[in-house]
């Protein structure tokens, strides 16, 4: 409890204010405020289920009592694990062996408001949280880099640059087999890189960064011993033979294709397309200065949101669209990793393509294909000219639509998008859409349960309002965000609007409307004018309204939502065909 006296007592010398505290009906003091001083009680109340406070004015004082602010603090208890043991024990021991100054107090991982500073941490839903990344760059580490480094066997990133380290770099570092950035720049390191450090460093694996170690040498060829020479010649004579295999191969391939037609040919492009999608390789790691390059240093601003600020940018001629990702944003490291590790393994037209990633220190960020017209909201609310006619706006729709059920029924496990919304549907020169944004994506196990308890996120107005009362989510969490999604589309409205009473959600007014008049044409964005067939319009305000119920049991899952709009685009072309 904090009181401070707010009047100034001593202009009127028979005013008084004293009063007795209780809780739980004891009595703690009396107690007279201070003029603008500030005095605090800590009150420790034994009963942990009803607390009862009294301030009561003491029989002298002329004043009532008053209070200027309560705290009352509650122990929170919590579902998931603590820390992975191995992972707690092996940064305690970090912090012990370096007597690093920073708040590491309590669990590494948990609650993750007040994570450890220079940690990330990774939260599946029935495991114990582990260590990602982390971060002491700058944090004045003398000796050699402990072994302790070694058990976080779950690290991704491990920033130990611009410190005081001697001595070699340990070999047991090449065991971090999900290790994808390890920076040692800026020490006092000597000796010679692990051999196998060096070789994922060629391969593009890790990114390795040991610069400004002047006693560190970096090739492959230190430490050999005197069978170096017979060592070398035996790898160049297998690199020959390799070299000579491999031609031949090329040679019998080439032959072999050469004696088929050029129908043979497609057929097996499209079989090795089919059989080898494209792989975890193809993203790349991009470097902070090659994302300054690219942008131009940032030159040209595409969009801004909670998430950071898009940058328009070429890569190799290509326009791409470069995510930096804010400093501000509290998941932002959690959200960019999930990503990262969606965007790597789904592939379809329908989702945006990730070209590439980058993250150095507290930069990080992602590099995408470059949509040219901008993101649905946008068109939808008016800031471009040209207005989106019903055929194009139900061509969008299915073009997310089928994206978004691929992420249900496509991908194995199947994934649930989590912030499905007008903004996040990108379109290209052509107008074909594209959803985006994975950051809150989320694996779902449909085959062995019927939702995943998680917290409550997305954006307000989308967000299913089951998820409030239940913190459950499945694949209907993301159908009730579309039928939002198709219902701003048809009416071209926001999702939110306020009114002069209240704030009025799209779907709300929709049903208000059509309750009163029962005529689907008044709820049609105007600025299309009257160029669409009602029935197709009835079908799709039918749909979204199914799609944002109450009831989960009546919203239709994505195959019978591209079904719909398959059917009504189809409609509308017959249309204009025969006019």
């Amino acid at each position: 409890m904090h009181f401070a006296e707010v009047e100034d007592l001593s202009l009127t010398p028979n005013q008084t204010r004293e009063f007795a505290i209780y809780i739980n009906e004891v009595k703690i003091a009396d107690f007279s405020p201070r003029y603008l001083q500030t005095d605090t009680f800590f009150l420790k109340p034994e009963s942990q289920t009803n607390i009862k406070f009294l301030l009561v004015r003491t029989p002298t004082s002329t004043l009532p009592p008053l209070i200027n602010a309560l705290e009352i603090y509650v122990g929170n208890t919590y579902a998931q694990s603590f820390t992975s043991q191995e992972d707690d024990d092996a940064v305690t021991s970090v912090k012990m062996s370096y007597k690093v100054k920073r708040n590491w107090q309590g669990d590494p991982c948990l609650p993750n408001s007040y994570i450890w500073e220079g940690l990330n941490c990774s939260y599946a839903s029935l495991a114990p949280p582990r260590i990602t990344l982390l971060n002491l760059s700058s944090s004045g580490l003398t000796g050699q880099i402990s072994p302790s480094f070694s058990n976080l066997t779950m690290i991704e990133q491990l920033d130990l640059s611009n410190n005081e380290l001697t001595g070699d770099i340990p070999e047991s570092l090449s065991g971090l087999k999900f290790l994808r950035v390890l920076n040692l720049e800026k020490n006092k390191l000597t000796g010679s890189v692990p051999s196998d450090l060096l070789k994922r460093s060629n391969s593009g694996s890790l990114l390795l960064k040991v610069g400004d170690n002047p006693g560190l040498c970096t090739e492959v060829s230190c430490g050999k011993s005197n069978k170096k020479t017979l060592v070398t010649a035996l790898g160049a004579s297998l690199a020959a033979l390799f070299i000579l295999l491999l031609l031949s191969g090329v040679f019998w391939k080439i032959k072999k294709r050469s004696n088929k037609p050029d129908s043979a040919v497609e057929e097996d492009t499209e079989n090795e397309a089919r059989n080898h999608p494209k792989s975890d390789s193809d993203t790349l790691l991009f470097t902070f200065s090659d994302i300054v390059k690219m942008t131009n240093n940032f030159g040209r601003v595409l969009g801004k949101g909670g998430f950071g600020t898009v940058y328009h940018g070429y890569y190799n001629n290509l326009q791409v669209a470069v995510k930096l990702l804010s400093a501000t944003s509290a998941q932002r490291f959690k959200e960019f990793r999930s990503e990262v590790e969606v965007l790597v393994r789904v592939h379809h037209v329908n989702l945006t393509a990730l070209i590439g990633y980058f993250q150095e220190s507290d930069q990080m960020g992602l590099v995408y294909e470059f949509m040219a017209n901008g993101n649905m909201a946008d068109h939808l609310s008016g800031k471009y000219d040209h207005t989106l006619s019903w055929t194009q706006r139900l061509q969008i729709s299915l073009d997310a639509a089928q994206g978004l059920e691929y992420l249900h029924t496509g991908c194995k496990p199947a994934i649930v998008h989590r912030d499905v919304k007008t903004s996040n549907i990108l379109l290209n020169e052509k107008n074909r859409a594209k959803l985006a944004d994975f950051g809150l994506s989320r694996s779902f196990q449909t085959e062995s349960r019927s939702h995943v308890s998680t917290l409550v996120a997305g954006t307000p107005g989308y967000l299913d309002p089951l998820c409030f009362k239940t913190n459950e989510l499945n694949e209907k969490s993301d159908i009730y965000s579309f039928g939002v999604v198709l219902l701003e589309m048809i009416t071209g409205n926001a999702v939110i609007s306020d009114s002069e009473t209240k704030r009025v959600h799209v779907s709300d007014w929709v049903i208000s409307i059509l309750k009163s008049t029962n005529d689907v044409s008044n709820v049609v964005d105007s600025k299309m004018g009257g160029d669409f067939d009602a029935n197709s319009v009835w079908k799709i305000v039918e749909l979204a309204l199914a799609s944002v119920s109450q009831n989960v049991a009546e919203r239709p899952n994505m195959q019978q939502i591209v079904r719909g709009l398959k059917e009504c685009l189809q409609r509308e072309e017959s249309n204009k065909n025969h006019q």
